[in-house]
């Protein structure tokens, strides 16, 4: 990743060195916080091991983190990280060939000469188009595109921070209203037993909120940076950029071109109906592509030693993503490890006792953004912390509705904001986090205070499970 320097010669660290960071104080915290462990129990309904909130006890240590555990546990992440990495490695490959073929260059160039005057109606379809990925629960599957959405804010001649906005505040929109989100939304209702994907009106509300939020915060940059720009957060490359103004390659919309492109859409369509139909997840999106790879192989008349170069050039375009999510999967083995978890969960759900609704409603949506600085897994979050939220409702006349939504915005916003997640898709668009920070720090805060009033405002008309 480019290395960001920031005022007076600071240099933030690369996102290895951060996510490493973030490995060393959970051993901090493994010293300070005493373990402990909740009983697991097999939850007949959904089929997953979730905790019993009524059976906590402190366990003594018995495998404390050594010197060595704490190298041992990057290999750790990436074996537990290995589903999504393989996927990304997968997509990308199989995504690079269709670029290489140039038909996302002519569909650009198509799209800039019908778009004079009017380049920021570009960006708003993209980044509609990439909340639709996050409504269908794409989250990591997204990945893929970003560099395709920096491509697209670069050709409309804005900076690389406006493709990285509309592609991960887009996704960021969508991800975390949670309207058909199987990975958190659906994951939590199941837990405390609502129907699937229930309570889709408020839902959708939420969705038009956080839409606006995002779509103002990037429609003021873009404005800023045309109109002055030497405000562009990554100045020095933008005024380079326009001074260039960007060369474009004449490339013509051949029938190859335009196959590859609807094949593509294709395979996004059916990629959203098996995620949200089927339950599809990564093994089943990377045989999609590896399917897709065959097609374009086809369509463009590349011999299989070609193709298989081009996929490799492709995959490793990723490579400082994909170790990236191995580090973040390490903080989380290392916090397993610790047998910290379950002592932060029984702390909260004993502190939220007796505390007003909007008190504890403030505390789970608080705790649960905090929490995914640590585990950025949704569903992974959702079988520690829902079964212990369920009876807090039952006994403060919560509905559960409402918790899953405080649950759902305290942890959809955020996966793009903290390090652990962020880095991820910021080294997919080569952008750093000071700069990613400075961009959206006010979109994401203005989605937290309102995420925060829409969960007040479902607990007071008693949003119910339909």
């Amino acid at each position: 990743m480019r290395q960001e320097k920031m005022k007076r010669g600071f240099k933030l660290p690369h996102v290895y060195i951060i996510l490493m960071f973030m490995m060393l104080l959970v051993v901090i915290l493994s010293w300070i916080i005493p373990s402990g462990a909740y009983e697991r129990v097999l939850d007949s309904d959904t089929g997953r091991e979730i905790i019993n909130p009524d059976n906590f006890s402190y366990v003594e240590q018995s495998n404390p983190i050594t010197f060595m555990n704490f190298f041992e546990a990057i290999y750790n992440g990436f074996v537990s990280g290995a589903s999504i990495m393989g996927t990304l490695f997968i997509s990308s490959g199989i995504i690079y060939i269709l670029e290489v073929s140039g038909a996302f260059g002519a569909g650009i160039q198509k799209i800039l000469k019908h778009t004079k005057g009017k380049e920021f109606s570009v960006v708003v379809i993209f980044y509609t188009i990439f909340v639709v990925f996050g409504v269908l629960g794409y989250g990591e599957a997204a990945y893929p595109f970003y560099p395709l959405a920096v491509t697209i804010g670069l050709a409309l001649g804005y900076d690389r921070v406006v493709g990285a906005g509309l592609a991960i505040v887009g996704s960021t929109v969508g991800f975390t209203c949670g309207m058909l989100n199987m990975f958190t939304t659906g994951v939590a209702q199941q837990l405390v037993g609502l129907p699937m994907f229930s309570g889709m009106g408020m839902r959708a509300v939420g969705l038009v909120v956080f839409y606006i939020i995002g779509f103002f915060g990037l429609f003021f940059y873009c404005k800023k940076i045309k109109k002055t720009p030497e405000k562009s957060i990554v100045r020095d490359e933008y005024l380079t950029q326009k001074a260039e103004d960007f060369q474009e390659n004449d490339q013509k919309m051949t029938l190859p071109r335009v196959l590859g492109l609807i094949a593509f859409l294709v395979v996004i369509i059916i990629q959203g109906i098996g995620a949200v139909g089927f339950g599809w997840s990564f093994p089943q999106i990377a045989a999609l592509y590896v399917i897709f790879g065959f097609v374009l192989a086809v369509i463009f008349r590349i011999g299989p030693s070609r193709v298989c170069t081009i996929f490799t050039q492709g995959a490793t375009r990723v490579f400082s993503a994909a170790f990236a999510i191995g580090l973040a999967n390490a903080v989380v083995a290392l916090m397993n490890q610790a047998q910290i978890l379950d002592t932060l969960v029984y702390h909260m759900s004993g502190f939220l006792n007796g505390k007003s609704a909007i008190v504890t409603l403030l505390i789970i949506y608080v705790f649960v953004t905090l929490f995914n600085f640590f585990v950025v897994s949704g569903s992974g979050k959702a079988v520690i912390v829902m079964p212990i939220l369920q009876p807090l409702g039952n006994i403060l006349h919560i509905n559960q509705q409402v918790l899953v939504l405080a649950y759902q915005y305290g942890d959809g916003i955020t996966n793009s904001f903290w390090p652990g997640s962020a880095m991820v898709g910021l080294s997919m668009c080569n952008l750093g986090y000071g700069e990613w920070i400075r961009f959206c720090w006010k979109i994401y805060v203005s989605m937290m205070v309102a995420a925060f009033v829409l969960v007040i405002i479902a607990n007071a008309i008693g949003y119910g499970p339909f």
